[in-house]
């Protein structure tokens, strides 16, 4: 079965195969030196990063964001939240739920982040020292525009704090001109590592910062990154055979080419995928200079539900996405992303020009 969901995404055969390396105890010195190893593997994906550490936990990459904003955002400043779907929407609720003070700037789910609005959100609220942004907004699989929103961050001395959870690994990320201050990531996404496994990467301000309190035991990641950048051992039990599976992954990753290899070669899926879905009569929900290389998301054929495209594509061995929210009658979603061949992906193509098209 090849997954076209924006994770968990079709593992490698080697990936898989670390899944079932051992059972290897969580507080043995291998695990702590593997946890270790793991890091500085994070650490070292995008150079831009530079300065910067990561904690690893054990969660969903929704566990990463919320612990980000939970240990990082002030609780005696403003952290204004830019939201244009399901996922920059989340996030202000993860603030509320921790009890630091926020503002939303709400933008329609097929809206851009509106610059000027932004500009004018930070020049009017002096109170605002921190951004939280989605970079890969996968509700319709806009790639919003960082540069932009990072130079008003830079030039306001305002903190980026950036959900990355399904851009890290493929994305282009600039910590200085962003003025990024930390961002969250996912094992189980353009890493093409096995879900259970998320991290925080932070610069050295942030980890040196008077914590503002975190209202969450589990999810203050401080103890975390102490003892992983200590004597390598997590406050709580992490998963060790998806350890295992991120380590492989980033070591697959790395001898690929990558964080640029992997952008390219989501790219070329999506061109090929969107050329097939084009011929069949598939029209895009966003403009396709709009999306990121990781998901597009697409209107559904006149009369069709997203239950029968998609299970006329499970039927042939293709697990597609549905939409979210309001968008859920209106459209299905394709990720790029995973260990998928040549022949798998003509066989995708051929189906959805047989299937989207009508012809079967």
């Amino acid at each position: 079965m090849i997954l076209l969901n924006p994770g968990p995404v079709t593992l490698s055969a080697r990936v898989r195969a670390a899944l079932s390396r051992g059972d290897w105890c969580h507080r043995e010195p291998e695990f702590a030196r593997l946890m270790q190893e793991i890091n500085a593997r994070l650490e070292a994906v995008y150079p831009s990063l530079a300065g910067f550490t990561s904690a690893t936990i054990a969660s969903s990459g929704t566990g990463a964001v919320e612990a980000m904003l939970a240990t990082f955002a002030p609780a005696d400043s403003t952290t204004l939240v830019a939201a244009n779907g399901v996922y920059g929407e989340r996030a202000a609720r993860m603030l509320a739920a921790h009890g630091r003070p926020h503002r939303l700037l709400q933008h329609g789910w097929t809206a851009p982040v509106d610059l000027a609005a932004l500009e004018a959100a930070l020049g009017k609220d002096r109170s605002v020292t921190h951004l939280a942004v989605v970079h890969h907004e996968t509700t319709t699989g806009r790639l919003n525009d960082l540069d932009a929103i990072g130079e008003a961050c830079r030039r306001r001395g305002v903190t980026m704090l950036l959900d990355a959870v399904s851009s890290f690994g493929a994305e282009r990320i600039e910590a200085e001109a962003w003025n990024l201050g930390a961002l969250a990531g996912t094992a189980n996404k353009c890493l093409h590592g096995a879900p259970g496994l998320s991290f925080v990467l932070a610069s050295g301000a942030l980890w040196r910062r008077e914590p503002a309190g975190a209202r969450s035991v589990y999810l203050d990641l401080r103890p975390y990154h102490a003892g992983q950048h200590g004597d390598g051992y997590s406050p709580f039990t992490l998963p060790v055979q998806v350890a295992f599976a991120l380590h492989e992954a980033l070591a697959e990753h790395a001898e690929q080419g990558g964080a640029p290899a992997r952008l390219a070669l989501f790219c070329s899926r999506a061109d090929r995928i969107a050329e097939a879905l084009h011929g069949a009569g598939a029209r895009t929900l966003l403009d396709p200079a709009d999306y990121s290389s990781v998901l597009w998301s697409w209107r559904l054929p006149e009369g069709r539900t997203y239950a029968s495209l998609h299970d006329a594509l499970k039927a042939e061995g293709y697990v597609i996405y549905a939409g979210q929210g309001r968008l859920g009658a209106d459209i299905f979603r394709i990720a790029h992303m995973g260990d998928i061949t040549r022949a798998q992906l003509d066989g995708l193509c051929a189906a959805l020009t047989r299937i989207v098209g009508g012809t079967s």
